[in-house]
């Protein structure tokens, strides 16, 4: 199964664990990020115009020094699932999805027809951050989260998705529940659980398998058993 990620570094964090909790289950399944820092919806429509080799090629959560235009990563090869995700620092306005999400969305249909197209829910900034408060204007991050929940439904239904990755939910739910910090620099996941949670989640909503018990273990940085358990059973409610 291969999954192609027109993203940033935040599909860079949701996609660092993914393959090898695929493979801890048995599955073989390929991912692809195309990686540009920061980069919004916008910009994904500008390389839609002109062969330019503008991403950073990751394959399977790891970089390999490559980079494509994305025309190039969408012919590479048969692509069974194709996500989409809008600039954390534009996600909350959908005023700025349009008319650039249509557009990509054409594109990759165009080449890839048969692919589940999904949008890539991103998340909210750490609640009482400056990031929150001054990049985003938002007073809590329950705000923020819930502007981009309703931007992001928007989107779907305007570019006919096949659905959405529900991260940004995701992570409000876990800070609710027992998780004291998801984050790594008040925006980006943190390198262990955030990472881990974002990788079980994606490996459900594509594969619709159960993630309990997964044995994948090899974080970059330490998770307690406990919270392993704890996002575990929550990915498999949903």
């Amino acid at each position: 199964m291969n999954i192609l990620a027109i993203g940033n570094s935040f599909s860079q964090d949701a996609m660092r664990y993914l393959h090898r909790i695929a493979r801890a289950d048995g599955v073989d399944l390929r991912t692809t990020n195309l990686y540009v820092g920061g980069c919004p919806l916008w910009y994904h429509y500008r390389n839609t115009l002109g062969d330019m080799r503008a991403y950073e090629l990751q394959s399977n959560g790891e970089e390999t020094g490559f980079t494509v235009s994305l025309e190039e990563a969408l012919l590479n090869r048969k692509w069974d699932v194709v996500t989409l995700q809008q600039a954390s620092h534009e996600s909350f306005k959908p005023e700025t999805y349009q008319p650039y999400a249509s557009e990509v969305a054409a594109f990759v249909r165009k080449y890839q027809p048969k692919a589940r197209f999904l949008w890539h829910q991103t998340w909210a900034y750490e609640e009482g951050s400056d990031r929150l408060h001054h990049v985003a204007g938002f007073e809590h991050a329950d705000d923020m989260i819930a502007a981009v929940k309703t931007a992001y439904a928007l989107a779907c239904e305007q570019t006919q998705a096949d659905g959405i990755i529900p991260s940004g939910e995701m992570f409000r739910w876990l800070l609710a529940n027992g998780i004291e910090k998801i984050h790594r620099d008040t925006f980006h996941a943190s390198l262990g659980l955030g990472r881990y949670a974002l990788g079980l989640l994606w490996y459900k909503t594509i594969t619709g398998r159960a993630v309990t018990g997964n044995s994948f273990s090899a974080f970059d940085e330490p998770i307690a058993q406990a919270d392993i358990e704890l996002v575990q059973r929550y990915v498999d409610s949903l």
